[in-house]
């Protein structure tokens, strides 16, 4: 573009800058749905991890004390601290006898809404794995 005294000036116009922000619109609209299922997935392996660590104790207090019942209660392991999981998944044990146990990670807050198709994990002394949602354990437990 020149101007009347002759000299060039160079800038953008308002269709090249509205061209911008509607691409830009559009990689927001893709990215920010296929981040937030990023952070869903990586935090139900995480509770995977952590279900395996509690399956893990649980099968050395059996070996220490002849069996797996701890009553209602688990020990605070890392994997289940505010830093790791613990703000998106609470992990408890029932089924607890001589012979049996099955540890739960129940989602709460954002992960429950996020992950709902997964809901709670579990997992059993003989390595069966569970899923309530509708998803199954096919659709949920990663291998």
């Amino acid at each position: 573009m020149k101007q009347s005294n002759g000299m060039q000036v160079s800038g953008f116009t308002l269709i090249e800058l509205m061209i911008v922000l509607v691409i830009i619109g559009i990689l927001t609209t893709v990215a920010i749905p296929a981040y937030s299922q990023y952070v869903t997935k990586s935090r139900r392996a995480s509770a995977q991890a952590c279900l395996a660590s509690y399956a893990t104790w649980m099968e050395r207090y059996s070996a220490t004390h002849m069996t797996y019942n701890v009553g209602a209660t688990l020990p605070a392991l890392d994997c289940a601290s505010a830093q790791n999981s613990g703000p998106y998944y609470t992990y408890t044990v029932a089924n607890t006898t001589d012979s049996t146990y099955t540890v739960s990670a129940t989602p709460t807050g954002n992960q429950a809404t996020a992950d709902a198709r997964c809901g709670t994990l579990s997992i059993d002394q003989t390595g069966l794995r569970a899923a309530s949602g509708s998803a199954g354990v096919a659709g949920c437990w990663s291998r």
